[in-house]
């Protein structure tokens, strides 16, 4: 059995680690390079670093925040956040990112997904997709969380699949830095209609939530960012707690 993934997040503004509530009461955390090694000395399986103005200020991300972080860390890393060209995977790979994240960019331009996919493998190009209850409707969002594209998340998901994102982030909206748990239905829902590894993102709250979200078919990775930054779950703690409930994790 494939040992699913403890994945600390940064949403970084202004060069610094920041995290709020549903997109919102953004507050700073941290200096990036300061948590990365801290995560990889931890034991993170992999980091997510977002810079989460880039595509609502319309500019390119900050690539050498991304190799400070990439000459500090050993684990695969994941960025995201103004890329919208082919380029610009190109430009961040050489950074020193491992994968990159694309989601407003993808909506707009979903040949993105296919054009990075062919040039750099599929396993280079991960779809995130920022997801909100609409009317009793799962619906994608872009721009940092502040529009809605109309589009329904699911057939978001397993079109972006098709097209050649060889992951998916799904990120709720609703559950975001809430920490009652990730939300199972969302998720359930997606993993019904892809086959690509899906990372699972917003709501954890405790180690229990991990377990939980990890009983899904095809949720092969829990992403987190306060429980982490302020310390309220421990990685090593969190691990051994996951393999003594028959989940298996790398320790």
């Amino acid at each position: 059995m494939i040992s699913k993934r403890i994945i600390p997040c940064f949403d970084v503004r202004d060069g610094m680690v920041v995290k709020g509530q549903k997109f919102e009461n953004i507050k700073e955390v941290s200096e990036p390079v300061v948590l990365a090694k801290k995560y990889n000395e931890l034991g993170a399986d992999e980091l997510v670093f977002y810079d989460i103005t880039a595509s609502y200020e319309e500019r390119k991300l900050f690539t050498e925040v991304v190799e400070k972080i990439a000459n500090e860390v050993f684990i695969p890393l994941t960025v995201g956040g103004g890329i919208n060209t082919v380029e610009d995977f190109s430009r961040v790979l050489k950074a020193g990112a491992d994968k990159v994240s694309i989601n407003s960019s993808a909506v707009k331009n979903p040949h993105l997904i296919t054009e990075a996919a062919k040039k750099f493998g599929s396993q280079c190009v991960v779809l995130s997709i920022d997801v909100k209850r609409v009317d009793g409707k799962f619906m994608v969002f872009v721009k940092g969380g502040r529009e809605n594209t109309g589009l329904d998340a699911i057939e978001w998901a397993k079109k972006g699949e098709e097209l050649g994102a060889g992951e998916l982030v799904i990120n709720s909206m609703d559950m975001d830095g809430v920490k009652e748990g990730f939300d199972r239905e969302l998720l359930e829902e997606i993993s019904k209609v892809v086959t690509i590894p899906i990372i699972a993102s917003g709501g954890a709250g405790n180690m229990t939530h991990f377990k939980e979200v990890f009983n899904i078919k095809g949720v092969d990775a829990g992403l987190a960012a306060s429980i982490f930054h302020f310390g309220e779950v421990e990685i090593p703690e969190l691990k051994r707690y996951l393999k003594n409930e028959g989940i298996p994790t790398r320790i």
